[in-house]
């Protein structure tokens, strides 16, 4: 790749963008409707792609602020592996980190019974909307892909509607609409002040864990001629695997 050739931050929320944004990463702020066109737009300048931001806990030891960094990410029947030399380099930066699948999910995993059903038959540690989408665009290219998700809301905890009513096209809140919200269930009130402190937790591990992971997220090629990496590329990708769920 040429010099020019950035790690691609992939996430959703305008707080989790300005957070990625530093030295050797490009930052790709989107929903799930826009994900993927961006991505490929972007694609001539990937030396990598990660996934970069909150994301729902399943495992019940996960708590607020927790860091997953993900073995691989399971969509339905398809399961994409990440690059094993980054995830390596991505667990020794940030104290405490687990190693685990994550999967993905096309809307909000809202509720606890869910998020036990959701582990039980995935086995996955976390979820979140976007990570899937970028395994599979980084997969489709060859192009090493990582996960490094901090968890927001814990597998007990049930988000009330105004938390899932959707972003702005710029990944900003909808303030009209979680105020209508609640307005219209004022007794979900106490349920969102819970959310905001554990955002709040989400937010300080991601800016530490940030710092820690220093210029191109940490990604063990930048700055390496692609000759070098080439083939790791090509072990850890390729085309995407599908695996049945569950295995």
């Amino acid at each position: 790749m040429s010099s020019r050739a950035t790690v691609i931050a992939v996430t959703s929320l305008s707080l989790e963008a300005r957070i990625a944004s530093g030295p050797g990463v490009s930052v790709i702020c989107s929903q799930a409707g826009q994900l993927v066109a961006c991505l490929e737009a972007a694609i001539d300048r990937a030396l990598g792609i990660i996934s970069f931001g909150v994301a729902g806990g399943l495992a019940p030891d996960l708590k607020p602020g927790d860091w997953v960094i993900g073995t691989g990410v399971r969509a339905g029947q398809k399961w994409f592996p990440t690059d094993q030399r980054w995830a390596r380099r991505l667990l020794d930066a940030l104290p405490g980190a687990v190693q685990a699948e994550i999967v993905g999910a096309n809307s909000a995993v809202a509720h606890a019974c869910e998020k036990r059903q959701l582990h039980a038959q995935t086995g996955a540690m976390a979820v979140d909307m976007e990570s899937h989408l970028a395994a599979e665009v980084a997969a489709a290219y060859g192009i090493p892909f990582a996960v490094c998700r901090t968890v927001i809301d814990p597998a007990d905890r049930d988000l009330p509607p105004a938390a899932v009513v959707g972003l702005r096209n710029d990944g900003t809140p909808d303030m009209l609409a979680i105020s209508r919200s609640v307005v219209r269930q004022p007794g979900q009130v106490p349920a969102l002040v819970r959310i905001a402190i554990d955002a709040w937790s989400a937010r300080g591990a991601l800016l530490r864990g940030r710092r820690l992971l220093g210029p191109a997220f940490g990604c063990p090629y930048y700055g390496e001629p692609a000759a070098e990496h080439a083939g790791e590329e090509i072990a850890s990708f390729g085309a995407s695997t599908v695996r049945p769920a569950g295995s």
